[in-house]
């Protein structure tokens, strides 16, 4: 079966358009209560700095909506800057 050159440009677009409105949806602000946290993973400790001053571990941050959805990052520099527009 062959399909046509503006057939397949339709549905193309069409899908393009519905996943742009998907994403957008995602994206609207939620309200409700929220936790959040960071966490650091990697090697075992080494004598040495723990949290945020540790050498070779990878910083994690996440957020809960209370019963709904959790949003996980890696944020190599866990700075203020950095997070706030995700919180």
């Amino acid at each position: 079966m062959l399909l046509n050159r503006k057939t397949v440009n339709a549905y193309y677009n069409e899908f393009r358009r519905l996943i742009l409105e998907h994403s957008l949806r995602e994206q609207e602000k939620e309200l409700g209560e929220f936790e959040l946290d960071e966490s650091y993973f990697g090697a075992r400790r080494v004598r040495g700095k723990r949290g945020r001053g540790a050498a070779g571990k990878t910083p994690i941050f996440g957020l809960l909506r209370r019963n709904g959805k959790v949003f996980v990052t890696v944020d190599p520099n866990c700075s203020r800057e950095e997070l706030m527009p995700i919180i």
